[in-house]
């Protein structure tokens, strides 16, 4: 096995870690909170929250370089994917990613989104 695939397996192996981090941490703290699986080009992020009012937050996880435009316009996708894959009003469903920082706990991840997310604001 070349260098860069055992790398890559690490990253991997180090992404999905990341994951189930974030997931059993929100899960602790009370969150109703499921990991959804790849589906390719329709991918829908990496996990969802239901919220008690019927909203849902889909959320895109980072283990990566910071990026903050891509990786905000791969939530966004997901998030639609999500909604349309369930048949759900796409004003039901909200995204955000979270992305780990180094040497950091799950709880003092970034979470990214945009200023016409955050306030509800209509598309430009």
């Amino acid at each position: 096995m070349t260098e860069i695939a055992t790398r890559n397996r690490a990253n991997k192996r180090k992404g999905a870690q990341w994951e189930t981090d974030l997931r059993e941490g929100l899960r602790a703290i009370g969150e109703d909170v499921e990991s959804l699986r790849l589906a390719g080009t329709e991918d829908e992020g990496d996990m969802v929250i239901r919220e008690p009012d019927g909203r849902f937050l889909v959320i895109e996880a980072k283990n990566a370089k910071f990026e903050p435009g891509p990786f905000l316009d791969e939530a966004m996708r997901e998030r639609e994917n999500f909604a349309k894959h369930r048949g759900l009003d796409a004003n039901l469903v909200d995204s955000v990613v979270v992305v780990k920082r180094r040497g950091k706990s799950w709880r003092k991840a970034f979470v990214l989104t945009t200023v016409e997310e955050y306030f509800d604001l209509d598309p430009e």
